[in-house]
């Protein structure tokens, strides 16, 4: 049987019709806050107005020189529970009076709010500190593993990730974290500094201040390294110095974001995944790999020791352009034998800067037997590729080899001919204008190639959108509304743009300036099929449970079942209750809307939720006399 709580006793006949159950309804409630009881929250109308005007970044301490203090030697070392007293006391860091604001949303976690710094988001962040704390050079695989999974973890939570790290082996693991970290839609982050963040000279403070800005407002779905006020892709970083504060260089990739003044993001340069699924972490690596540097005269039983089992995958460190010693037949035949064993050798050169070329003659003689050349590859991202690549083992031999020469996640450089520049409606603009500067260039493209990929994309032309994209076009640019060409075909239910957009790399996390996603526009406009394909690429209702409770009780009041449907194909939990503790339920219930009561229970809601009064929907389907509704839920209640 539907059970009716006995102790909801309302008159019927003062409820006439569905208007006047509402009306009432609300004067009860008014009352209540009248006389002071605890109908809601005092502060929840600001609670309201700080939703969707944050962005949310979880910051990872691991250790490094970042949180290390001077011992009793005056050595350095790494001090527990203290980087989150130290960061609230820094007024660059932490804006105490924006905590106790936003501190509303988050009543049971320990925030930290960025002072504003005129982005469109206030960040707040939490950091979640590693017990115990460890030394970057006492880094290993398992590390690598265990931060994939904390961010898998918070993925859903959090906008943006920073993993605070010790510098001597932060390249390795943000090349690690860039394999492992498949389909990743949101910014990864890894700081560190070379002066403790507690001493007066320090650089931490402005690389954690830098990395929160940007992990907080801009979608960059990478893993990537900042340091001294530029954000390099971190299978592209390698440490260079010691000493300097400049202390990270990418040789062969211009830093994907440089902060002066002003924030320049090099968009046409960052990463642009070619996939639709949602995110994942590869939480497995292969041991068996190491780094085999040659050297004039090395010997061939240096060579043999180092090929033979258990390796399974060497990163052969090369003179120039990827050459060998192509006269040591002895050393080639060590070579053509551990390639035949399933050994994956990977031919990287010495040189910081330049590729593997093999067209030198030397160069050829180790593609011929069997070795993979590296292309651009830094020595840490094909170490670290190689041991991810070797642990897939779905994959056969031949499969990991050619895999080791693709380019996975911008570890490569891919060359390109033609360039956006030579588009025929851009240099017909620059030379209207006369523009001759690159810089003048670089504004006009930046200015126009929005507003031209997004009318492309209203009109729904594929054959245009390809052009575009092959000239280099950026097909997550945003326009003055910060809406990207998959807000716009998201919005019109262009199934083939969406799917073409997505398999590109555009980015579902973006938002607008009224902070809607993609998925968002899609749900808002009922198109169900781009809905679907959507979460399939990992998009989700990032947003505040109270906000999806409110559109899911308009729809059931309404009785828009596309709404329900659209707002359930996007991952949103049906039970969620308002701020008066009704469900859906209760509002279809309430206002005898038969269909979006079936529609809710045949999706598997809870009929037993109390509102704030301890109703529940057979309690209000009794008293408003909906017996047609009463024997729907007396009905699906047996049937439990």
């Amino acid at each position: 049987m539907c059970s009716v709580n006995e102790d909801f006793n309302i008159d019927s006949n003062s409820r006439l019709d569905s208007d006047e159950v509402n009306t009432d309804a609300e004067s009860s409630y008014l009352q209540d806050l009248i006389n002071g009881k605890p109908v809601r929250k005092s502060n929840s109308l600001h609670k309201m107005k700080l939703e969707g005007n944050y962005s949310k970044v979880l910051v990872i301490y691991t250790g490094g020189t970042i949180g290390m203090i001077r011992n009793e030697r005056g050595a350095y070392v790494s001090q527990s529970n203290l980087m989150d007293l130290k960061v609230k006391s820094y007024p660059q860091l932490h804006d105490p009076t924006a905590a106790e604001e936003y501190g509303i949303m988050f009543p049971d976690e320990n925030i930290m709010v960025l002072p504003d710094t005129g982005e469109a988001c206030r960040v707040v962040y939490i950091i979640q500190e590693y017990n115990p704390l460890l030394d970057s050079s006492n880094m290993t695989m398992d590390d690598w593993i265990r931060i994939a999974m904390d961010i898998k973890k918070a993925y859903e939570e959090f906008n943006g990730f920073i993993v605070l790290h010790g510098t001597d082996t932060m390249a390795y693991t943000a090349s690690a974290l860039s394999f492992m970290l498949e389909n990743l839609g949101k910014t990864v982050i890894i700081t560190g500094s070379q002066i403790p963040l507690y001493e007066a000279r320090s650089d931490g403070r402005d690389n954690l201040m830098n990395s929160l800005i940007i992990a907080g407002n801009y979608c960059i779905p990478e893993v990537t390294i900042l340091f001294n006020n530029k954000l390099l892709r971190g299978n592209r970083s390698s440490k260079i110095s010691t000493s300097s504060l400049d202390a990270f260089s990418s040789p062969n990739l211009s830093p994907l974001v440089k902060m002066g003044i002003g924030i320049h993001v090099e968009w046409r340069n960052v990463f642009r995944p070619s996939s639709i699924e949602k995110f994942s972490v590869h939480n497995s690596l292969n041991h068996n790999v190491g780094l085999l540097r040659l050297f004039p005269s090395i010997t061939v039983e240096v060579v043999r020791a180092f090929l033979s089992p258990p390796i399974e995958g060497v990163v052969l460190q090369t003179y120039g352009a990827g050459n060998g010693p192509s006269q040591r037949k002895d050393l080639f035949d060590e070579f053509k034998r551990a390639h035949r064993r399933g050994v994956v050798i990977v031919n990287c050169t010495q040189c910081s800067l330049g590729q593997v070329d093999p067209s030198y003659e030397t160069g050829r003689a180790l593609v011929d037997v069997g070795v993979v050349p590296g292309s651009d590859m830094t020595l840490e991202a094909a170490l670290t590729k190689l041991s991810y690549v070797l642990s897939k083992k779905e994959w056969t031999i031949q499969t990991k080899r050619n895999m080791m020469k693709a380019n996975l996640r911008g570890e490569l450089t891919v060359y390109k001919e033609t360039k956006f520049e030579d588009l025929d409606v851009v240099t017909a603009i620059i030379k209207t204008l006369r523009l001759s500067s690159s810089e003048e260039v670089d504004a006009l493209r930046d200015a126009i190639s929005p507003a031209i990929l997004c009318s492309i994309v209203s009109e729904g032309n594929l054959e245009k959108l390809e052009i575009m994209r092959q000239f280099g076009a950026y097909l997550s640019a945003c326009d003055y509304d910060y809406r990207t060409p998959l807000h716009i075909a998201s919005a019109d239910g262009n199934i083939a743009i969406v799917e073409y957009l997505l398999k590109h790399g555009a980015s579902i996390h973006m938002r607008d300036r009224e902070h809607r996603t993609p998925l968002m526009n899609a749900v808002q406009n009922d198109h169900h099929e781009v809905i679907r394909l959507l979460v399939k690429a990992g998009g989700y209702l990032n947003l505040p449970s109270s906000t999806i409770a409110d559109k899911l009780c308009s729809a059931a009041k309404e009785n828009n079942l596309r709404r329900l449907e659209s707002l359930n194909l996007a991952g949103a939990d049906l039970n969620e209750v308002d701020t008066t503790k009704r469900s859906a339920l209760h509002y279809a219930v309430e206002m005898n809307n038969e269909e979006a009561v079936r529609f809710l229970l045949e999706h598997g809601v809870n009929l037993t939720l109390c509102d704030l009064y301890g109703s529940n929907v057979c309690d209000i389907a009794k008293t408003l006399k909906h017996d047609n509704l009463l024997e729907i839920l007396e009905k699906f209640t047996n049937t439990e």
